[in-house]
């Protein structure tokens, strides 16, 4: 039916239910992540610790080197490591590495060394050798390098003999640095 003539009515469209009252929409499946970004900082991560891993390998490998190497850089730091080695360490293998291969003649150090080992045996006493100051004098054939042993012996920590002997030791330089080639008493 029609509304009067007049009528303040008007004409409303059929109203709607508010959106809020409709079912919701159905979620829609969230995108996933996509992996990459994980492999990516996995990748990154493994490659920086192989890398500091072998780096420092390296580093090792270098500065072992340096120090297992054997110092024949001047005739004087020679005659000390072959010394040192020698006579006080007792290292054959190591005092090998400063000596003349093949010629020269070291027996005279030998003969002090084995001296040194008898008393010991035979006098149950400590031996100990020592030296002062390395002088250097340019030769024909190298270098001689003299020094003063001082060779002491002591039993219980006490002090029971002391000698001092001067020694003339020749060097020679090579491909690899200098080595020592004999060594003998002053005479």
């Amino acid at each position: 039916m029609q509304p009067p003539a007049g009528s303040q009515v008007s004409r409303v469209p059929a109203q709607r239910p508010p959106s809020d009252h409709l079912a919701p929409p159905s979620p829609a499946p969230a995108p996933e992540r996509p992996r990459r970004r994980l492999r990516t900082v996995l990748t990154v991560v493994t490659s920086v610790v192989v890398a500091l891993c072998l780096g420092g390998v390296a580093a090792g490998f270098v500065l072992y080197n340096r120090a297992a190497a054997p110092d024949r850089s001047a005739p004087d730091v020679v005659v000390d490591n072959y010394l040192r080695a020698f006579l006080v360490d007792r290292n054959d293998t190591r005092a090998n590495l400063f000596t003349c291969e093949g010629n020269g003649d070291r027996s005279a150090v030998s003969g002090l060394r084995s001296e040194i080992e008898q008393r010991e045996a035979n006098f149950g006493v400590v031996v100990r050798v020592s030296w002062g100051p390395l002088t250097r004098t340019e030769t024909s054939e190298g270098e001689s390098v003299a020094t003063t042993l001082t060779i002491s012996g002591s039993a219980n920590g006490q002090p029971r003999s002391s000698r001092h002997e001067d020694w003339v030791f020749e060097v020679v330089e090579g491909k690899e640095g200098w080595r020592v080639c004999s060594g003998q008493k002053a005479g």
